[in-house]
């Protein structure tokens, strides 16, 4: 490695204080709920317990496990708490080799398998199959392979929103979309501590954890968390769904550093959702799985986050037939209208009559058909 490679490597990490190793170490303790379909119970699954029991239950079939980090809003709030953003979802992400499909089956059968560990004692599994458990207590299951990533998730449902993400990743070119969750954890050290030492942690005694910023400079990044700043490298590589993220990220404070930066950033984007998402019954649906996962306990949001993203597409959609961009709009008024009926006091929807200044979605006449 070059002085230069060395240099460039050594700002893209950081090792964390101890009151970041604390959050940490609270954050892998914490049990989390993964709630059953049907009859079947809800698990109790501590992060740290099931990359454990995972981690080594592949190792036994075979399978290598480079490393194991934190990943997403987990990361950036173990780092700096105070971000107003919290954290949703649990990203674990193992590093291995995922040379062939054989492969990818082994890992989804050991995270299946691996399951029936935290079953309550005394229940019977001798009947309880990898389908039923996958039909039972996963909410996702993706895989990716292609020429640039070869890559795997497996979602663990949980009811108020914080799913626990196993994503098993050979390669990724993109880890990221903005420089503020554009961190990962390295949790291989913390772990081993939790094995080998019968001496509990403290300042002067813990294991040294290391912080890096996929964004590739650490200290900007996590300036711009600090700061509330949006800023990322190569918008356009940024897929669909990061326009909903932008949105929701303007909806809690965050800020481009400049104007122009900000019409940039919003055309790419903007184009992007369109490229990714065409049909307008996709992008529905992708709208209506967005707010459902990334607004639990904070559903007074919902409306701002559809109407900035109202305003967004709007002012910076500049790939669409005319048409084609009212429908969208059409489609997100709709959507922001049956929100605020959910939040207030508006009548029953069937009631209601919706006139729209298309221009403006914070317009919104309500004629009511029948007396209140």
């Amino acid at each position: 490695m070059s002085s230069a490679d060395a240099s460039a490597q050594s700002r893209r990490c950081c090792v964390l204080s101890w009151e970041q190793v604390q959050r940490l170490d609270s954050i892998l303790g914490e049990c989390v709920p993964i709630h059953g379909r049907g009859n079947f119970p809800t698990l109790s699954v501590q992060p740290r317990h099931i990359v454990q029991v995972v981690r080594a239950r592949l190792e036994e079939r075979g399978v290598v496990v480079r490393d194991v980090k934190l990943n997403g809003s987990a990361a950036s709030y173990v780092l700096h708490q105070d971000t107003g953003l919290g954290y949703k979802d649990l990203d674990l992400i193992f590093g291995l080799s995922l040379t062939d499909d054989k492969t990818f089956r082994l890992v989804k059968d050991v995270v299946l398998d691996s399951l029936l560990e935290f079953l309550p004692t005394g229940m019977s599994r001798d009947r309880i199959t990898a389908l039923t458990l996958k039909e039972v207590y996963v909410q996702k299951l993706v895989k990716v392979c292609n020429d640039t990533d070869r890559w795997s998730l497996i979602s663990l449902s949980n009811n108020t929103g914080k799913n626990v993400e196993l994503k098993f990743v050979d390669s990724l070119r993109r880890q990221f979309e903005f420089s503020v969750d554009s961190f990962q954890i390295g949790l291989d050290s913390l772990l081993l501590f939790d094995r080998c030492s019968a001496t509990p942690m403290s300042e002067s005694f813990h294991p040294t954890v290391l912080g890096e910023s996929m964004y590739g400079d650490f200290e900007e990044a996590l300036g711009h968390l600090h700061a509330k700043i949006i800023a990322t490298h190569s918008p356009e590589e940024i897929r669909g769904g990061g326009l909903l993220k932008y949105c929701h990220l303007l909806v809690r404070g965050f800020r481009p550093v400049s104007e122009a930066q900000m019409k940039m950033l919003q055309r790419y984007m903007c184009s992007r959702f369109f490229i990714d998402f065409p049909d307008i019954n996709e992008q529905q649906r992708k709208l209506e799985a967005y707010l459902q996962n990334h607004f639990n306990g904070m559903e007074h949001k919902r409306y701002d986050c559809l109407v900035t993203l109202h305003r967004v597409v709007d002012e910076s959609t500049v790939c669409l037939m005319g048409h084609e961009r009212r429908q969208t709009l059409a489609l997100i008024s709709s959507l922001a209208l049956h929100v605020l009926a959910e939040q207030t006091a508006i009548p029953a929807l069937s009631n209601v009559t919706c006139f729209q200044d298309q221009a403006n979605v914070t317009n919104l006449w309500l004629l009511c058909r029948t007396p209140l």
